[in-house]
């Protein structure tokens, strides 16, 4: 691959097994608190499950969302904890009571997705964002509305924060929106012809990505809004993940992992590391948050950890007995946590040798 030079040195490491636990249904999303102690899981059916991350101690169960829950977010300076579903609501729980401090119309039917702003601008508390139809809002941390975006193209399809700046990116057909909550009228309208369903900002914020229905990959130069595509994936795109250094984006679309380097001019023209090992479609991918390693999970049941800048091979492998639905590295990128499809969650210490 143009600008890759691995090292010499190969990795050891283990994925040592914590704790196990089960929701009701089908694991639809995993947050880690961002002090790293706790850890929910939302199951498709609704209810949500809270628990002390080192122990596996159960803390709560909340009620969630009657006809579904989405999404789930925790508040970055508080155990509260945003969750989004199927009944056209946005609620903040209060982990400790267990009860629902606010809840917040979402403007359709199904919400889709919750996101809080990682940016603490001086004394302001942090801002949270909702998708719910073809409407983005954006709430203050105790749930009131400060602002409405509507009558999108299409219904959007994700919703993603720039990690060093208020800013947030919305996908929906046709457009990639990048807008500032602060600042309404200064609207950055990306447009191309396609429909996207996944976004990832690199952590430097000099790319956006997004993984396409057509089975493609889109890059935008947020400098200069020049854009690029990359194609011949399997399947439609869903899986995205940037490493800590912005320098490789991880994508999905079929059973193999590829692995673009983009460092120095991009990655137009370059040729990507292709990683095999699972031998069923990818369900997600996920670099650490400050590491240089990247776990990756299928249909097949399998998660793989890859040191992609060192070797082809998986530093090590779990094998689980269903399919996983979503994987969360803990913030201090030592602890990884998986659920599954038949609503086990499943947390992972990785030791290096």
């Amino acid at each position: 691959m143009s600008g890759l030079t691995r090292s010499s040195s190969r990795l050891s490491a283990a994925l040592q097994p914590r704790w196990h636990a089960t929701v009701d249904d089908h694991v639809i999303d995993l947050a880690w608190a961002m002090g790293g102690e706790l850890l929910a899981a939302a199951s498709v059916s609704g209810p949500i499950a809270v628990w002390k991350a080192r122990s596996g101690a159960i803390v709560s169960t909340l009620s969630g969302h009657g006809f579904g829950t989405m999404s789930i977010a925790w508040r970055p300076d508080a155990a509260i904890l945003a969750s989004a579903g199927q009944d056209g609501a946005v609620r903040l729980w209060d982990v400790a009571s267990r009860q629902s401090q606010a809840e917040l119309a979402g403007g359709a039917a199904w919400v889709n997705h919750v996101r809080w702003c990682p940016v603490q601008g001086g004394k302001r508390p942090p801002r949270l964002a909702s998708a719910a139809g073809r409407t983005v809002r954006f709430w203050d941390a105790n749930g009131q509305l400060e602002r409405e975006y509507a009558n999108h193209p299409s219904t959007v399809a994700d919703i993603q924060w720039h990690k060093r700046r208020n800013e947030l990116a919305i996908a929906a057909y046709g457009a990639l929106i990048l807008c500032n909550p602060d600042r309404p009228e200064d609207l950055r309208v990306l447009r191309w012809q396609g429909s996207s369903l996944v976004i990832a900002w690199s952590p430097d914020g000099r790319y956006v990505a997004t993984g396409d229905q057509d089975s493609t990959v889109h890059f935008w130069m947020t400098a200069t809004s020049e854009d690029l595509q990359m194609w011949g994936y399997p399947t439609k795109v869903r899986e995205l993940s940037w490493d800590s250094n912005s320098r490789y984006l991880a994508t999905g679309g079929g059973s193999g992992v590829t692995i673009w380097d983009c460092s120095g001019k991009g990655p137009a023209g370059s040729k990507p590391i292709q990683l095999e090992g699972h031998v069923a479609p990818l369900t997600m991918l996920a670099y650490q948050p400050r590491g240089s390693l990247l776990a990756s999970a299928g249909e097949d049941g399998l998660v793989a950890i890859w040191a992609p800048d060192r070797m082809m091979q998986p530093v090590c492998t779990v094998q689980l007995d269903a399919a996983v639905s979503r994987l969360a590295w803990s913030p201090d990128d030592r602890r990884l946590a998986i659920g599954c499809v038949d609503g086990s969650v499943h947390v992972y210490e990785l030791t290096i040798r």
